[in-house]
């Protein structure tokens, strides 16, 4: 259920704001949501999976307060990843 060492080093390299960087709030909001993405996939052949679920809400959380601390730091960079992450409509 979680994404391989090559997505997330791929995810690294594109959402990286300098070379080496694994801990901005680009790269940790993309990992999330690739990992969101593949539970919610899980989700729909696996709808009972009730303690998977949890996990997928403490994602979610994590998520919203890396892109409410981004909104709050730097609005440009939050609306420029929301936009290549496609997350709000």
């Amino acid at each position: 259920m979680s994404i391989t060492a090559e997505d997330k080093t791929r995810l690294m390299k594109e959402y990286a704001t300098k070379d080496g960087d694994t801990g901005s709030p680009e790269v940790q909001v993309a990992i999330l949501t690739s990992r969101i993405t593949t539970l919610t996939e899980h989700f729909k052949v696996h709808a009972k999976d009730n303690h998977g679920r949890r996990g997928l809400l403490k994602l979610v959380a994590q998520r919203r307060k890396l892109l409410d601390y981004l909104k709050a730091k730097d609005h440009g960079r939050y609306q420029t990843l929301i936009q290549r992450l496609g997350i709000r409509r």
